[in-house]
């Protein structure tokens, strides 16, 4: 998600992004840790969209 669209969301659906993508890179690691993880560059993608999130929840308090 582009960082304009995160800005615009309220602290409350900022949260709820925030637990989304941190569920998405926990079950990516597990399917990593199995040896399941066919796209290993969703790693990456996750991590820096939960970066983009926090920043965007830094700025609204």
């Amino acid at each position: 998600m582009d960082i304009k669209d995160l800005i615009n969301k309220s602290a409350d659906e900022l949260k709820q992004h925030l637990l989304d993508l941190r569920k998405e890179q926990f079950n990516l690691r597990m399917q990593k840790g199995t040896g399941q993880l066919n796209q290993p560059h969703q790693l990456r993608r996750v991590r820096r969209d939960i970066a983009r999130a926090k920043f965007a929840l830094g700025g609204k308090k």
